[in-house]
């Protein structure tokens, strides 16, 4: 028989409710809501002006076999279960609001899906698997993942990363732990235990409860961590409220301490009626995620207005009002009961908190908005209705049963303002369109507790504003004396530090260890130090980069302009000496000597003490090609000279001798030669230097930390050292060669200086290789300049200051007379 439903008729709308109200007293509020909500719709002649909503309550009983029994009636006459049979139009269902806990919903949407009922759930999201795809619900809360968001947010912003963590033993708390832990964990929160609470149903299973409940609490007290974060079902702040009583009935050794609780939106400050009178001290500061909500002064009037003695057709009310008032209504009065009389005058605005409020709850709220969905939605059916059908087609404006399922195209696409003014949608999966609010709960001594808005997590906020939270309005237990709790396995690693994991522990236990050297951290709690930028360094702590300086050897600075001065003043004392022996060019001394291979001598030193200047400030791409090519030739000159010398004052020697052969080899001739020779050698390895791999201005940033230096890469420090191994090859045959002539006589025995100068100048070059290789930057310069500037400065004093002192000072001694005479 195809049952039709008239439009003047009675709609039923279903409510599923959790448990019985003499377990939750606070869950009669969603009763009220659901009436209100009704009400609100049958008195408004804008919305369904011909249709009457009403509807039923049925309860699960929180047990699976109850649950199916009860959605089957739904579908079934009043009277008999009699399935897919209906013939009472008036009590047709066209949706169910409900459960408020998953496994109910669940249970409920198996069946309500092949009949494409409706389902508006306002508790938590029913588990979705591969045995249950595609079910029709539409849910009255955010999505989990909005929440699970907004945990790791808050969490974040307290740097609380050592957290414990408690789920309702259920399929749906596991199911959330799969998802929170890999969520949690890819943002650096771990956790020092991860447990299952109670359920907290009947009192049939209560001594279990208990014990398990007791162990739960060990675990919490005994644990160094300060935040445990619960994902409860409606049921769970009763388990919660036995923390605080378990010490007085259980063995337990733990002492008992603060903790910040942090609550998923699913769990409301509730309170059996023998909870009322317990300490809510535990709980006090919690932080809880709770549905978004508007305060409605008409639910406050209408509650005002709720009485036992008025309410005749509320079969919930009296049960309700006997539990939380303490009193027996008077037709149930037996002469031995010894409550007192419910006489009416009970005011419901004097309750605690736990047991009732008159501000409209969270899911009380969801509720009220799932009703209104459902008008919208009706009332925007019923328009299309009509405006696709003639008013000769319509049938006494009834509408068929089997286009009930169409409810759910408008129910997807409704979209209004409720009465407090805020917009109710949902989105294309049927989820509606809101977010949370983060409330710290403030318990007073006598049971009332305030609700602190915190903050807020809405679903259209970008990921990194996703959770503002105003701090300073928050109250924590009073186990901290009002300071911000710290929750971490570890203290944090200041900048300067990176962090070390612990073998065995989980990964935000860790040590702290100062950053190598050339790394820095500059955070807290850096995983590890990383190098500073191409033009920075780290400082002594590490714990920031600073600009590295520009380096060169410049004039401006001391040791550059002490170099510069210094070889100035050689070049000048080079000069002086020069004029000396020019002006006495003629003097037996100056002719002795060589006068060519002197100045030549004198002319090579110069130059060799005015290209230390070249080593000095910044270098460029000429100075770079000049400096190394320019003091090698020239000392090469030097050397040449002083080795021309050495073998002219021998073959000078072994001439003087009767009859010998040396007398052809002694003269400019030979001395040419030598200097030309060994100087083109010289000058073939540099040219050779300069054509394959010459030098270049260069910038090295890693020799030094601090600096930046400048500095001329030698292009090849083979030709380099090349060209240093050619200078001291000739070095060691002119110091060799005046070593075995030192012995001459007097008169001819320049080769006892030549043999102490090449002393000096083989010393200071042989020492310069180890000096350089182990400076960096400027100093490496600095070295160079001054075994330039000292071993020239060694040729300059060791072979013509004996010469200057005679010519200058001792003029009666510069006569052939003195240069002939021999050695007895």
């Amino acid at each position: 028989m195809e049952c039709t439903l008239v439009w003047t008729s009675t709609c039923t709308i279903s409510f599923l409710q959790h448990s019985a109200i003499c377990l939750i007293p606070k869950n009669y509020q969603h009763i009220l809501a659901l009436e209100f909500a009704v009400k609100e719709i049958n008195e408004n002649s804008q919305i369904l002006p011909n249709l009457t909503l009403g509807f039923r309550i049925y309860d699960s009983y929180d047990k699976a076999q109850s649950t199916y029994h009860a959605t089957m009636l739904l579908i079934s006459s009043m009277k008999r279960l009699i399935p897919n049979y209906i013939c009472n139009i008036q009590n047709s269902a066209i949706a169910v609001v409900g459960g408020l806990d998953a496994h109910i919903s669940l249970h409920v949407a198996t069946i309500l899906d092949i009949y494409k009922i409706p389902q508006l759930i306002y508790g938590s999201t029913p588990l979705m698997n591969d045995k249950t795809p595609g079910l029709s619900f539409y849910q009255m809360v955010p999505p989990e993942a909005l929440q699970h968001a907004g945990m790791v947010s808050l969490l974040l912003h307290f740097n609380w990363t050592w957290v414990g963590l408690l789920a309702v033993d259920s399929e749906h708390g596991e199911e959330i732990i799969r998802n929170v832990v890999p969520l949690f964990s890819q943002k650096g929160i771990c956790y020092s235990f991860i447990e299952k609470l109670p359920k907290y149903s009947d009192v049939s299973g209560l001594h279990g409860m208990i014990n398990q409940a007791a162990k739960v609490y060990e675990l919490i007290m005994d644990n160094k961590n300060n935040v445990t974060i619960v994902f409860g079902e409606s049921t769970t702040m009763g388990t919660l409220r036995w923390f605080t009583y378990l010490p007085k009935i259980e063995e337990v050794t733990s002492e008992p301490k603060g903790s910040v609780w942090i609550l998923n939106a699913q769990i409301e400050f509730t309170s059996s009626a023998f909870q009322h009178e317990w300490d809510t001290e535990i709980i006090n500061g919690a932080l809880s995620f709770t549905m978004q909500t508007v305060d409605l002064p008409e639910f406050k009037s209408f509650l005002k207005k709720k009485n036992p003695f008025i309410a005749k057709e509320d079969g919930f009310i009296n049960l309700f009002w006997q539990d939380v008032f303490h009193c027996v209504l008077p037709d149930i009065v037996t002469s031995d009961v010894p409550e007192a009389i419910c006489n009416g005058t009970e005011n419901l605005e004097t309750l605690a908190g736990p047991l009732f409020e008159m501000k409209m709850t969270g899911h009380s709220y969801s509720i009220y908005n799932a009703i209104h969905s459902l008008a919208h939605a009706l009332h925007a059916m019923s328009s299309s209705k009509h405006q696709r059908r003639g008013m000769t087609d319509r049938i006494g404006g009834e509408i068929h049963k089997k286009d009930f399922w169409q409810l759910h195209y408008f129910l997807r696409t409704v979209s209004f303002n409720n009465s407090a003014g805020k917009l109710v949608s949902f989105d294309q999966s049927g989820i509606i369109k809101g977010g949370f609010d983060v409330i710290n709960w403030i318990f007073s001594p006598n049971q009332s507790f305030i609700r602190v808005k915190v903050g807020n997590i809405d679903h259209l906020s970008p990921s990194d504003e996703m959770l503002p939270i105003n701090d300073e309005n928050i109250m924590w237990h009073k186990w901290f004396n009002q300071v911000q709790p710290i929750s971490a396995c570890s203290q944090s690693c200041f900048p300067g530090f990176s962090k070390k994991m612990k073998e065995g522990k989980p990964f935000c236990c860790y040590d702290c260890i100062p950053c190598p050297e050339r790394r820095v951290s500059t955070e807290i709690d850096r995983s590890e130090c990383s190098k500073c930028k191409e033009k920075t360094y780290p400082n002594k702590k590490r714990d920031f980069c600073i600009p590295k300086i520009i380096s060169f050897l410049s004039y401006e600075e001391p040791l550059g302009f002490s170099l510069a001065s210094f070889a100035l003043s050689i070049s000048f004392t080079t000069v002086l000496v020069l004029s000396v022996f020019m002006r006495n060019h003629n003097t037996p001394i100056v002719k002795a000597n060589n006068r060519d291979l002197t100045y030549t001598l004198l002319i090579s030193l110069l130059l060799c003490f005015l290209s230390v200047l070249l080593f000095i400030g910044q270098p460029g791409k000429v100075t770079c090609l000049l400096r190394q090519t320019t003091f090698g030739m020239v000392f090469s000159v030097a050397v040449s000279s002083i080795l021309a010398k050495t073998i002219t004052v021998v073959l000078a020697f072994m001439a003087t001798q009767p009859g010998s052969s040396m007398r052809k080899w002694v003269g400019k001739k030979l001395t040419n030669s030598i200097v030309v020779s060994c100087s083109l050698i010289q000058a073939s390895i540099c040219i050779l230097w300069l054509a394959i791999t010459p030098p270049f201005p260069d910038v090295d940033m890693i020799s030094v930390t601090e600096e930046i230096i400048l500095q001329c890469n030698e292009g090849s420090v083979t030709m380099f050292y090349c060209v240093l191994g050619y200078m001291g090859f000739l070095a060691l045959v002119s110091f060799t060669t005046a070593f075995l002539a030192r012995k001459l006589p007097d008169s001819f025995n320049e080769a006892k200086f030549i043999t102490f100068s090449m002393l000096v100048f083989c010393s200071v070059w042989l020492s310069f290789v180890p000096a350089y290789l182990s400076s960096k930057g400027k100093y490496m310069v600095a070295v160079e300049i001054f075994s330039i500037l000292a071993s020239g400065a060694g040729l300059l004093f060791c072979i013509f200051s004996p010469k200057c002192y005679i010519i200058v000072f001792r003029a009666e001694l510069n006569n052939r007379e003195q240069l002939i005479r021999r050695k007895d």
